[in-house]
């Protein structure tokens, strides 16, 4: 069963700790996103950083804004990790 999700940013430039259920912690670096469960959009902890204006909701419902348009950004895809597209080789050649 998949969960629909959505995407948070943290809009500072210092780390966050979002406090989601069942005692779980989301660190966000600064100026980072993350996806959290849409029933952790109600939790006290999320809405407190969001009111303060530290935490902003990019989305809900497990779509992306450029997720209808179709565009695909390979930052987004990479999750942080640049991508090897060199050529590994192995053995006798």
């Amino acid at each position: 069963m998949l969960r629909d999700m959505a995407t948070v940013r943290n809009k500072t430039h210092k780390p966050l700790r979002v406090h989601l259920a069942g005692d779980k912690v989301l660190h966000l670096g600064p100026l980072k996103e993350g996806r959290i469960s849409d029933h952790d959009l109600d939790e006290r902890g999320v809405k407190v950083l969001v009111e303060a204006g530290e935490l902003e909701i990019l989305d809900k419902g497990g779509r992306r804004p450029d997720a209808a348009s179709g565009s695909v950004s390979g930052h987004e895809e990479t999750h942080g990790h640049h991508p090897d597209t060199s050529l590994h080789r192995r053995g006798d050649r």
